[in-house]
């Protein structure tokens, strides 16, 4: 695990957007395509907002990505609350990504059927036994959950199912959520978390006990693959 610490939430961007073409412009040299899966939340907004723009915008080769999500909400796409919707609004509808290459997970059809639908086109593109996506990137909740990973609920112990919905009470809607077994096949994953109200959740997924029911971010560590935690350092002042 690598902890790559900046001085505020900007600062961060700038830094995971630069890492990223790196990683993306080094990978493609050895293949013919990058797989990556977008996270929700506010963080990534900023960061999509760098990449849409000069010099990302030229420097990526946009036409050799494959893009997925790590969860969505199962609200209308022109619902603001839908993570794809974001990731359009501020990335996609910039850069020349193939519309047969960006994989939403659908939320016009019932949950359940979504869940498989995914994982259907998953397993297209990655085989039973070896690596996933080539980038992964993730956000922690105040209380420590990922992806639709939360607290207390029965998808942080799946062990064979690659994608999956429930319902949430808490949030009185469905959620559809990529799980553990294939995110921890990814070649990399990365954590964006910035903010004072991260703090003690960040301290305690890095350095407290495993317990993933109660920081479900816990779980996410991959096999062979590298995990970075690139934070502000309001997120880490609990660290020290």
């Amino acid at each position: 695990m690598e902890l790559h610490t900046f001085k505020d939430a900007e600062a961060l961007s700038y830094a995971v957007a630069e890492w990223i073409a790196d990683v993306i412009g080094d990978t493609l040299k050895k293949q013919d395509r990058f797989t990556i899966a977008l996270s929700g939340g506010s963080t990534p907004e900023r960061l999509h907002r760098i990449l849409a723009a000069t010099p990302y915008k030229e420097r990526i080769d946009w036409a050799r990505l494959h893009i997925f999500w790590g969860d969505e909400r199962a609200v209308p796409f022109e619902d603001s609350r839908n993570n794809a919707k974001m990731a359009y609004d501020t990335l996609l509808n910039f850069v020349p990504v193939p519309a047969a290459q960006i994989h939403v997970m659908r939320t016009d059809i019932p949950p359940e059927q979504s869940a498989i639908a995914y994982e259907k086109i998953l397993h297209e593109y990655f085989g039973d036994t070896g690596p996933s996506f080539d980038l992964v990137l993730l956000g922690m909740g105040d209380d420590g959950h990922t992806l639709s990973l939360f607290p207390g609920t029965p998808v942080v112990h799946e062990e064979s199912a690659w994608v999956t919905s429930f319902f949430l009470k808490a949030q009185d809607m469905y959620r559809i959520t990529l799980t553990r077994p294939i995110v921890n096949r990814a070649a990399r994953v990365a954590f964006l978390t910035t903010g004072t109200k991260k703090a003690h959740a960040l301290k305690e997924v890095l350095k407290g006990a495993y317990n993933p029911d109660m920081y479900p971010s816990q779980t996410i560590m991959p096999q062979a693959g590298e995990l970075h935690w690139f934070v502000d350092e309001a997120a880490a002042a609990d660290l020290k």
